[in-house]
């Protein structure tokens, strides 16, 4: 097999590799379903067990050179190192900002009540930032097809 990709994921430590189905296909995008599991949806009793479950998550993928049809499997690949940084924007830093600003504002308030809601508030801002920058955020985490020759 040659990957047309493969000069730029050599010197990565990691790729994740998924496979998805083509949804939808426009000239300059692709939308890809993946089926996300429950860690639990492989265990005998999920028949009689209401946790267990699958959840379709869509994806955009752009600067694909092969010609692809709808329903079509296809693996994605995401750097391993964007994944750690998609956890760090989404849930790390919205924690250690929660944090802080609850401290800070115990320290200038006294009020537990008060403070909870300034910290829980904190995160509005937050999140709005991180939706208007969405579209700079898509080029940094760029997902892209492992296209075979």
């Amino acid at each position: 097999m040659c990957f047309q990709n493969l000069g730029k994921y050599q010197q990565m430590s990691e790729v994740i590799r998924h496979k998805a189905f083509v949804k939808q296909i426009d000239p300059d995008l692709m939308i890809v379903a993946i089926i996300n599991q429950s860690a639990c949806s492989s265990c005998h009793a999920k028949g009689a067990c209401s946790v267990s479950g699958f959840q379709e998550k869509e994806i955009e993928i752009t600067g694909f050179s092969k010609k692809y049809s709808e329903n079509e499997e296809v693996t994605i690949l995401f750097k391993e190192s964007n994944g750690f940084k998609a956890l760090f924007y989404g849930y790390m830093l919205p924690f250690i900002v929660l944090i802080s600003t609850l401290i800070l504002s115990l320290i200038l308030t006294k009020n537990e009540g008060i403070s909870g809601l300034i910290s829980l508030g904190i995160l509005i801002p937050y999140y709005t930032t991180l939706y208007f920058f969405r579209n700079h955020l898509k080029k940094i985490f760029k997902f892209e097809i492992e296209e075979t020759d």
